[in-house]
């Protein structure tokens, strides 16, 4: 019996043939480590699965990626689901994954747990980025499902707390994957428009499918540029979203984030009395203050007597006016005392008294002090002042004689 021959592609397609009729690999899970990961601008990923021993190659198909609630990472420890079979053209066998689970935990949580990382280090959750609330806010924006009882909860809270404000509804689907798209808009719509003093964004309980929207990228972006400041209330207590993390302020509840929201009407009418109180004991006290002053000058003397007053004053005058006297007679007699001891020294010091001992000022004929006997010569005439009178002489002879330095 001769040998059957096949070609490559015959042989291929008969083992991609009986692996495709296995039951077992037509639908298995394979648990593994991720290596050599990578995402083609076609949408289809391509990544490695190994263990302590071996290793699997797999593909994941656009169509089935798009529903990954995470990003897959070299090192994840996942479980691939999916069937074996061929690769024709290659001869190789490899994994189709249709889904992706992380090992251990949840896809959701992995896929939070991604984002909540990301938006971390772009700044997304930086308190000093978070708006303080309005105290009083005259207008408030609620987005929520318009059917759900989270939103007749934080109506009748608002109502009952601070009525003075109005609440505008922006209803949007809160789950399902139109939802995040919906709630951006909202948010992005009441920014451009001014619609409200305050922002609330958020849904009652549910699971963490329920709640997934606001763990959604876009809605993260959209309360992070928000001029608007925005309160974030999804779920029960114990639910935490990126939504919270981003928001200017997370609330427990729904109903907790209408608390926040708004002041309470009880208390602010409680501190209106406490003021008005406040006020009129403050009031009181400065009439009661007037009074006494009032009772104070009604029995001054000037209104009691009023010449008896001004006779008073009459007499301060008089002993304000004696005093002024009395100082200025003081310092005449001080400066007079300064001006004859000053004259005195003048008159001591004075040339005129040297001439009364005896000694006589000689002049040149143009009036200049004769100081020596060379500013005149024989035959010129000079003016002697003596004390008490003037001589006119001739110069008869002059001789000159060695000064004496030390007189000099």
């Amino acid at each position: 019996m001769a040998q059957q021959v096949l070609s490559i592609t015959q042989l291929n397609e008969y083992i991609r043939g009986r692996l495709d009729a296995d039951p077992l690999l037509n639908q298995v899970a394979v648990r593994g480590e991720i290596s050599n990961y990578k995402c083609y601008p076609s949408g289809h990923h391509y990544f490695t699965l190994k263990d302590e021993s071996s290793a699997l190659k797999c593909v994941m198909f656009k169509g089935n990626a798009v529903r990954l609630r995470f990003r897959p990472e070299n090192g994840m420890k996942v479980i691939a689901m999916g069937k074996v079979s061929v690769f024709p053209r290659d001869g190789a066998y490899q994994l189709y994954c249709a889904a992706l689970a992380m090992d251990g935990v949840g896809d959701l949580y992995a896929a939070f747990e991604q984002l909540k990382k990301k938006l971390a280090a772009q700044g997304l959750f930086d308190p000093a980025h978070k708006m303080p609330l309005p105290k009083y806010p005259g207008t408030i924006g609620i987005i929520t499902s318009s059917a759900g009882a989270a939103v007749h909860d934080m109506l009748r809270i608002l109502r009952k707390r601070y009525p003075l404000t109005q609440v505008k509804l922006l209803p949007v689907r809160v789950q399902g994957e139109e939802a995040p798209g919906e709630i951006a808009a909202a948010i992005r719509y009441a920014n451009h428009y001014h619609l409200a003093d305050l922002l609330i964004v958020g849904r009652g309980g549910g699971s963490i499918e329920d709640l997934w929207a606001f763990n959604d990228e876009q809605v993260a972006y959209a309360i992070y540029q928000s001029d608007i400041p925005v309160i974030s209330a999804v779920g029960h207590e114990p639910d935490v979203t990126i939504s919270d993390y981003v928001a200017d302020l997370r609330a427990a509840t729904p109903s907790n984030g209408a608390e926040l929201a708004v002041p309470d009407q009880d208390a602010l009418l409680q501190s209106l009395d406490s003021m008005s109180a406040a006020m009129a004991t403050a009031l009181t006290r400065h009439l009661k203050s007037a009074r006494q002053h009032l009772d104070i000058l009604s029995k001054s003397p000037a209104l009691l007597s009023p010449a008896g007053y001004i006779q008073q004053r009459e007499k301060s005058l008089d002993l304000l006016k004696s005093k002024l006297i009395s100082a200025q007679n003081n310092s005449i007699t001080k400066k007079n005392q300064r001006y004859i001891a000053a004259v005195s020294k003048l008159d001591a010091m004075s040339p005129l008294k040297v001439l009364t001992r005896g000694y006589s000022m000689a002049q040149t004929g143009t009036g200049e002090i004769l100081r020596s006997v060379s500013q005149v010569e024989p035959g010129e005439h000079i003016c002697i002042s003596l004390c008490d009178g003037k001589l006119s002489a001739s110069v008869l002879e002059k001789k000159e004689e060695p000064v004496n330095e030390s007189v000099q």
